[in-house]
């Protein structure tokens, strides 16, 4: 499965903490990233990210279109609700098509633990379903 990890500024530790206490889990997919959000993430578990820009650069609007073309099954997006964003409109984006296709997103810790568990159970088998060439009629 692909994966998205991203992360507000502060919210970077959290994720990189939840990276190497599921690294066993993670490092069975194919994991996508912002900008710094994965190379911290790479730094600290050495697990393999392709990385795209920063969020506000652009990077949330990149995975967004990972997500519209059907190629992004699971999205863990650490933000900070405590804290405006220069970039919420494209933030936004990005849940609207989480939403619209069936991505399941996290948008923190607690969430990204009940599906990262999921996953590792096997409860994510309707992706293929909804990937499938037949589900596109």
């Amino acid at each position: 499965m692909n994966i998205a990890l991203i992360a507000h500024d502060r919210k970077k530790k959290e994720i990189v903490d939840f990276s190497i206490a599921y690294k066993g889990v993670l490092s069975t997919h194919t994991l996508f990233a912002t900008g710094t959000t994965g190379n911290e993430i790479a730094k600290a578990t050495g697990l393999p990210i392709t990385r795209y820009l920063s969020g506000p650069l652009g990077g949330d609007q990149q995975l967004g279109a990972q997500v519209a073309a059907g190629n992004m099954d699971l999205v863990l997006f650490f933000r900070d609700p405590l804290q405006a964003q220069p970039h919420e409109p494209d933030i936004t984006a990005l849940i609207r098509l989480c939403d619209v296709h069936n991505v399941p997103i996290a948008t923190n810790m607690g969430t990204a633990e009940v599906l990262i568990s999921g996953l590792k159970n096997g409860a994510f088998s309707f992706r293929k379903v909804v990937k499938s060439p037949e589900s596109n009629d």
